[in-house]
C-alpha cells in the first residue's frame, strides 16, 4: 500500500518520523511483512524523507502486507493508532513488483517563500530566476577551503510565483539529490556549508511540494 501523508501540527520538522510509522503499523493489527533485517518489524519504504531545514507539504511511505486489504480497511486500520498530528492524503494499492517509492521518484518540486529584496544585489531583477542558467554552488568548509560545483544539470525548473515566492524543481544528478538551498545560493551568489552541517539561507522558507515519477514517454506525473 503507497501512503501519501503529511503532519498538521504545525511542525517544520518531525525527526523520529520513521518510528513513529513503525510503531503505528504494529499497533495497527495489519499483517505485515516482515523487515529482511529485522523480523519483528515491518517492511517498509519511507521518503525520500526531507532534509532538515525544510518542510515538506506531502511525504511517502510503503507498506508491505502478507494479505490482500482494500484502501479503506488499511485507513482505518492506521488511523486509530496514528501519532498525533499524522494525517493521511492518499492511500492506494500498487502492485508488488513495481518500484518502491524511494526507487520511484525521480524529481522534486520546491516553493521558497520570503523576501527576496533583502538578498538580491544592484542590478539582478527576481524575474532573473524564470530564465536562470549557469547555477555554480560555492561550499566553503569548516577550515576555511573552498570549492565550486556546477549544479545546474539538477534544476529542471525555475518560475517566480509572487514577489515573494519562486519555484524550482529539481533531480538527482548521477544519484545524487541536491539541497534545494544550494540552488537559491548560487542564484544569490552565497556561500553554503561543505559536509553535514545542514544548509540554510537566512529569511527563506523551503517547503517540498510533492516528487515526481516518469513514464514512459518522458514524461512527469506527481507521485
Amino acid at each position: 500500500m503507497r501512503i501519501v501523508f503529511r503532519w498538521n501540527d504545525g511542525q517544520a520538522e518531525h525527526p523520529h518520523t520513521l518510528r513513529a510509522i513503525k510503531r503505528m503499523v504494529l499497533d495497527s493489527g495489519l499483517p505485515y511483512e516482515p523487515s529482511k533485517f529485522v523480523s519483528s518489524l515491518p517492511r517498509l519504504a519511507y521518503g525520500p524523507a526531507p532534509a532538515k531545514g525544510q518542510r515538506a507539504e506531502r511525504e511517502y511511505l510503503d507498506i508491505y502486507l502478507l494479505e490482500n486489504r482494500n484502501a479503506e480497511e488499511v485507513r482505518d486500520a492506521l488511523l486509530q493508532v496514528a501519532p498525533e498530528g499524522f494525517e493521511i492524503l492518499q492511500l492506494t494499492r500498487v502492485p508488488y513488483p513495481l518500484p518502491s517509492v524511494q526507487n520511484l521518484a525521480v524529481a522534486a518540486e520546491y516553493r521558497v517563500k520570503g523576501d527576496f529584496t533583502q538578498f538580491i544585489s544592484s542590478g539582478r531583477k527576481l524575474e532573473d530566476w524564470n530564465s536562470m542558467g549557469d547555477l555554480t554552488v560555492t561550499l566553503r568548509n569548516e577550515k576555511g577551503v573552498v570549492c565550486k560545483r556546477t549544479i545546474t544539470p539538477g534544476l529542471l525548473a525555475a518560475r517566480v510565483c509572487a514577489p515573494d515566492e519562486v519555484a524550482l524543481t529539481i533531480g538527482p544528478v548521477n544519484g545524487q539529490w541536491q539541497p534545494p538551498q544550494w540552488f537559491i545560493a548560487a542564484w544569490l551568489g552565497q556561500e553554503v556549508p561543505a559536509g553535514e552541517e545542514p544548509v540554510t539561507v537566512a529569511g527563506l522558507v523551503f517547503i517540498r511540494k510533492c516528487f515526481y515519477w516518469r513514464d514512459s514517454q518522458g514524461e512527469l506525473h506527481p507521485i
